[in-house]
């Protein structure tokens, strides 16, 4: 019987080795070892008494942790990069890193606001590739002064890479006539790249400063520019039965 089995990606996710994608990427360049036979199949199942060892170290369940960063613009999000560049992780001090987090999902490198961050790979897969709609609400400051026409198309959907986006929630909180530009508060449930700023660039109204100010519920409460802290016990429950 193998109803109590998993599978392998999943289990090494759970364990905080990486995201869900990244731990098949592991599996698939023959990095896991099942009992000490390497695996790279992806349909692998594993059970509680198996012993899996990843580069040779033994799997061990380690306590799952979650933040949300307020992130600055000019940060890669990434957890390294080979040309340098400042990453999100320099933003995190090393007794935190320790635990080996990641961030779930991405956000531009001109682009501020909330970025989660986990050890938890399972949270990741169900936050990142999920066919549930999850809400992201951004503020978005752009240059002229929008109609209602305009508007009415964001709300809509507007065609960006060959593919209309989903309906969206739009208001105006500004329009500053004497600098030309408009305020805005976006909520999507997509993620694709780039998605705000080309659809604003849609309806003919280029981005001129961008911020995620909620994803999932979990808002910037208390945070200022570069901090980041613990999510609250209410935060993950929501974003788990998302």
């Amino acid at each position: 019987m193998n109803d109590n089995k998993e599978r392998l990606q999943k289990v090494m996710a759970s364990c905080g080795v990486a995201s869900r994608r990244k731990c098949e990427e592991i599996i698939s360049q023959g990095r896991v070892k099942v009992n000490g036979v390497s695996v790279t199949e992806m349909g692998t199942k594993v059970g509680k008494k198996d012993v899996i060892t990843v580069d040779g170290k033994d799997l061990l369940k380690q306590q799952l942790v979650y933040y949300v960063l307020y992130k600055p613009t000019g940060y890669l999000t990434a957890v390294s990069d080979k040309l340098g560049r400042r990453i999100v992780m320099d933003l995190i001090d090393p007794e935190t890193k320790k635990t080996r987090i990641f961030p779930i999902g991405r956000l531009d490198y001109d682009t501020s606001g909330v970025l989660l961050l986990t050890n938890d790979g399972d949270l990741s897969y169900r936050l990142t590739r999920s066919a549930k709609e999850i809400e992201k609400v951004y503020q978005v400051r752009v240059n002229g002064i929008i109609d209602q026409n305009a508007l009415n198309k964001l709300i809509r959907g507007v065609m960006i890479d060959g593919k209309m986006t989903k309906r969206a929630k739009v208001e105006v909180l500004d329009l500053d006539k004497s600098n030309n530009s408009s305020l805005l508060l976006l909520t999507i449930t997509e993620g694709r790249n780039r998605q705000v700023r080309k659809m604003c660039e849609a309806v003919g109204h280029e981005v001129k400063k961008l911020k995620r100010v909620s994803f999932g519920g979990v808002s910037l409460d208390g945070l200022s520019v570069g901090e980041y802290r613990e999510l609250k016990p209410h935060e993950i429950k929501v974003l788990y039965s998302l």
